[in-house]
């Protein structure tokens, strides 16, 4: 054979492993740029229960926040970050409740995943209590009657970003769930129908009842932490004034929240020189199972139960 055939072999060979490996690119380049989006993450526990029962089988659904967690400064690990940034759908709250992880959903849409604040989506209302500067309230779960707004919006964000979901399933699956949601509601608003108007008033940690006020006719006298948010703190005049007010008011119980001490509670009734029992709520966080909040549904019966005995004892 010639020096020229052997060259030419040579080239002819050369030519064929760098298309060949061009096109492993290619395709590893494909991969890389379609990944699969079939998931959905969701930042708190109660939106995660609630986003599960509407997903059932079609997806998986990983839910970030722990049982027992305090939403508002709850953290994530690198890992977690990493799985934002890889899914179909971000459900999270909104309106500034998960300050710890509200750069990572930013980041996540940064990079293009379909993101749902899901408070901004249920007719939110303003903080009206003095030291909340008028925000939006980002606690709207306290009503039952907005979670069934939420369902039905979480569900069709679902169908229309994740990969794979069937949307008859996910629909059926919302309006059962949304039943029972509303079943919920008319169960609260018969449990509270005992409490006496003049009792109607509410203590708790820091201002999260806003919206179970508003849709059952509560007075929020006010807040041991005069904020929407656990990461504040009462001064020394803010326990005297509220004091006052509890003494004004003659409010038997303050409501603590659950995932945190009752040690600010206790201190105010304390002050208040009144008989004033501290009684713990699940108000922003699912307990694990077996706690009294292990789902959404009887994390409200509990907190329904708890209210009514507290504002109902003479």
């Amino acid at each position: 054979m010639s020096a020229g055939k052997r060259n030419g072999g040579r080239r002819s060979a050369r030519l064929l492993i760098a298309s060949g490996i061009a096109f492993l690119l290619a395709l590893t380049g494909c991969a890389a740029g379609e990944q699969d989006r079939s998931g959905v993450v969701v930042t708190t526990n109660i939106l995660g229960d609630i986003t599960r029962q509407i997903v059932g089988d079609e997806a998986e659904v990983t839910v970030l926040m722990k049982p027992d967690a305090d939403p508002h400064s709850f953290g994530i690990s690198a890992q977690q970050a990493a799985e934002l940034e890889q899914a179909g759908l971000v459900v999270h709250n909104g309106l500034g409740l998960e300050e710890g992880v509200a750069r990572n959903v930013q980041a996540a849409e940064a990079a293009g995943i379909p993101t749902l604040a899901v408070g901004s989506e249920v007719d939110p209302v303003r903080y009206t209590a003095a030291g909340t500067d008028g925000r939006l309230d980002p606690h709207f779960w306290t009503d039952p009657q907005r979670v069934s707004r939420a369902v039905d919006v979480i569900a069709e964000q679902v169908i229309t970003h994740v990969e794979g979901v069937d949307p008859q399933a996910v629909r059926a699956n919302a309006a059962r769930y949304r039943a029972a949601v509303d079943r919920l509601d008319a169960e609260m608003g018969r449990q509270f129908a005992g409490i006496p108007a003049e009792r109607r008033k509410l203590v708790t940690n820091h201002h999260v009842f806003g919206y179970l006020a508003q849709r059952y006719d509560f007075e929020v006298v006010g807040a041991v932490i005069p904020s929407g948010t656990t990461l504040a703190s009462p001064s020394a005049s803010d326990l005297q004034s509220l004091a006052d007010t509890v003494r004004a008011a003659g409010v038997p119980a303050i409501f603590a929240d659950s995932s945190q001490p009752d040690r600010l509670a206790q201190v105010l009734a304390d002050q208040a020189g009144l008989d004033v029992e501290v009684v713990p709520l699940f108000s922003e966080s699912l307990s694990r199972p077996g706690r009294g909040a292990g789902d959404y549904l009887e994390m409200m019966r509990s907190n329904a139960e708890s209210i009514a005995r507290g504002l109902g004892r003479g």
